[in-house]
């Protein structure tokens, strides 16, 4: 199983980036997605997730209205769409995956694979 992590990078204040992750050895059809984040010198914690069926979606307060997540089932791939960068959330961004349907919060979340990780960084 593998999930590859692309899209990060150096990003203005106030601008936008989208992150993406290709699964393979997996199929995303039976898979709940979501990214989490982990900052220097902080813990990680969980970003955003969709489920799998009815795609519902779920966010971190802190990136709620700026951040949007989206799956492909078709090509396997979730994207994270980030817009209004702050500095706050620079960190490196780890996809994962669950093997459940549906996710009823972003606190119940609980990945078993994940990916390598992207690094975003948000500074003028």
């Amino acid at each position: 199983v593998q999930l590859q992590a692309s899209g990060g990078g150096l990003v203005q204040p106030g601008g936008s980036l989208r992150l993406s992750c290709a699964a393979s050895g997996i199929s995303l059809d039976d898979h709940a997605v979501g990214w989490f984040r982990q900052a220097p010198g902080k813990e990680r914690e969980a970003v955003s997730c969709i489920s799998s069926v009815d795609r519902t979606t779920h966010y971190a307060d802190s990136v709620k209205g700026r951040f949007t997540i989206a799956r492909d089932n078709a090509k396997n791939t979730v994207y994270l769409q980030m817009n209004s960068l702050i500095p706050e959330d620079t960190a490196v961004y780890y996809c994962a995956a669950e093997p459940v349907r549906s996710v009823f919060t972003i606190g119940t979340f609980n990945p078993s694979y994940w990916g390598q990780g992207t690094l975003v960084t948000v500074s003028s």
